[in-house]
C-alpha cells in the first residue's frame, strides 16, 4: 500500500510538472477583426510576416526546446525601448533597431527566427493581449500539437497562453497570415465580450 502511494504521489507530480510545461489548448478564434494600426505596413516591408511557408515536422518536445531558446535569446539580446525612441514614429512595428525595440519587435524577430530554423509559418501568430498592468502587449503565439504557447518579452518561460494571465483581443490567423481574428478570452475578457 506504501508503494502505490508513493507511485500515484510520483504520477500526480509528474503529470502536474508535465501539465505546466506542455498542457495547452488552442486558443479559439472567432470573426475577422482589422489588424493593429502597425501590422500592415510591417506585412508590406518583411513578407516572411504574411507569407505562407513550410516548415520541418516537430514534435512538442522539440519545438518546445526550440522556443525556449529563442525566447530566451530574444530576450536577453534587445534592450526596451519605444517606437519613438528607436524610429520616431509612434506605432511602428519593425524588428529591433540597434537592439532595441517594444514588445511587437520582440516578437517579430522571434517569428523570424523560428521561420529560420525551420517551423512553418501556419504555426505561429502574433497576438495583442491586455498584460498585468492593463496594457495592450504584442507576444506570439506558437501552436503545438499539444495547445498554443506564448513567447513573451516580459517572461524568461514560454507558457500555455492560458497560464499568462493575459487577456488576448486578437490575433493574426494561422492560416491566412494578413488577416487578423478576435480571440477574446483570459480573465477579462468579460469585459470585451460586447465589443
Amino acid at each position: 500500500m506504501r508503494a502505490f502511494a508513493a507511485f500515484a504521489a510520483f504520477t500526480l507530480v509528474f503529470t502536474l510538472s508535465l501539465g505546466e510545461s506542455y498542457a495547452g489548448s488552442p486558443l479559439r478564434a472567432s470573426r475577422s477583426i482589422g489588424a493593429p494600426i502597425g501590422f500592415p505596413s510591417a506585412c508590406a516591408r518583411f513578407s516572411w510576416l504574411c507569407d505562407n511557408s513550410s516548415g520541418r515536422e516537430m514534435s512538442d518536445e522539440e519545438a518546445m526546446s526550440l522556443l525556449q531558446k529563442v525566447n530566451r535569446q530574444v530576450n536577453a539580446g534587445v534592450t526596451p525601448a519605444t517606437d519613438v525612441q528607436t524610429s520616431g514614429k509612434s506605432d511602428y512595428w519593425s524588428l529591433p533597431i540597434n537592439n532595441k525595440g517594444d514588445c511587437e519587435d520582440y516578437a517579430l524577430l522571434k517569428l523570424k527566427t523560428l521561420l529560420g530554423a525551420g517551423l512553418a509559418s501556419n504555426k505561429l501568430a502574433l497576438s495583442v493581449a491586455i498584460d498585468h498592468r492593463g496594457n495592450n502587449h504584442v507576444v506570439l503565439l506558437v501552436r503545438l500539437k499539444s495547445g498554443d504557447y506564448v513567447l513573451d518579452n516580459l517572461a524568461t518561460k514560454v507558457k500555455p497562453w492560458g497560464s499568462t494571465g493575459y487577456t488576448f483581443l486578437a490575433s493574426q490567423n494561422f492560416n491566412n497570415r494578413s488577416a487578423w481574428r478576435v480571440t477574446l478570452a483570459g480573465p477579462r475578457a468579460g469585459q470585451f465580450s460586447g465589443t
